[in-house]
């Protein structure tokens, strides 16, 4: 009896199976009548679509080139402006390195004068701050003010000598400076505390 039923369960797969096979060669032969009907005349709704969409294809493709020439075009400008940014800097800053050469071979035909060398390197020197002042560089006045993160790096703490020199700067070990006032560089201060 129990090999009756196993069996019987057995064949009912196999007819479900014949009925799915069936059914799916029916629809596919619907399916091939309706593709030759449509391969006869196309809908003009869909022509008509279809050339919406090759056009708007087209400006898409056209406006993304545009925009990728766009953006080559400025990043070889940026590299460009970057390269010769420092053109003019460079240009008003030779005039001091000529007085550099002429102060080395001062030296090297020495009279022997330190006050005549002294005052040639302080000329130097107060040629160089002026021409990169002209260009937006300010030194920052530290000592003596409030200490603030914002424009020194405290290299230590020293004990204060009186009250009023808590948390002030007591001592500058590099100089700060400002371009067009912002920070290129914080000033290295000694603080007391």
């Amino acid at each position: 009896m129990m090999q009756e039923e196993n069996f019987i369960q057995k064949e009912d797969p196999v007819e479900e199976n014949n009925e799915i096979k069936n059914d799916e060669s029916g629809n596919k032969e619907e399916g091939k009548e309706k593709s030759h009907k449509s391969k006869g005349k196309k809908d003009p709704k869909l022509e008509q679509a279809e050339e919406e969409v090759a056009k708007l294809n087209d400006k898409y493709l056209r406006l993304y080139s545009e925009f990728d020439n766009y953006r080559k075009r400025t990043l070889k400008e940026k590299i460009e402006l970057s390269k010769n940014a420092a053109t003019e800097v460079i240009y008003s800053l030779l005039p001091v390195l000529d007085d550099f050469e002429r102060a080395i071979s001062a030296i090297e035909s020495a009279s022997n004068d330190p006050k005549a060398l002294k005052d040639g390197v302080i000329l130097i020197y107060s040629k160089l701050l002026n021409l990169l002042n002209q260009q937006g560089l300010e030194p920052m006045k530290t000592i003596g003010e409030p200490f603030d993160t914002d424009f020194h790096e405290a290299i230590t703490n020293i004990a204060a000598t009186s009250p009023e020199q808590q948390g002030k700067v007591l001592d500058e070990v590099s100089k700060g400076y400002l371009l067009n006032g912002k920070v290129i560089r914080y000033a290295k201060v000694v603080v007391g505390s």
